[in-house]
């Protein structure tokens, strides 16, 4: 049965739903019921780092909710990797 899950963030980011790439933050993704593991992609300056969510009997009008809040610079850890996601 189809479920649905609507990540909130300040801006545009693509979810990453039990690691896989699928969705977009601010818009209502479609998954099947179950539970998953939450995160976003990008830079991480956000905060919690992932959510774990169960999704069962939510409607498209009303969604289940997960909210993630940027971190201030100052609790940003530098990327050293050399790359930029």
């Amino acid at each position: 049965m189809d479920e649905f899950l609507l990540v909130k963030f300040p801006e545009s980011r693509q979810l990453l739903i039990n690691g896989v790439p699928e969705g977009r933050t601010n818009i209502v993704v479609r998954l099947e019921a179950g539970t998953y593991q939450v995160a976003l992609a990008g830079r991480r300056n956000y905060s919690p780092d992932s959510q774990t969510v169960t999704l069962r009997f939510t409607a498209i009008t009303n969604p289940t909710l997960l909210t993630f809040h940027v971190l201030p610079p100052s609790a940003v850890t530098p990327d050293l990797t050399g790359t930029h996601a």
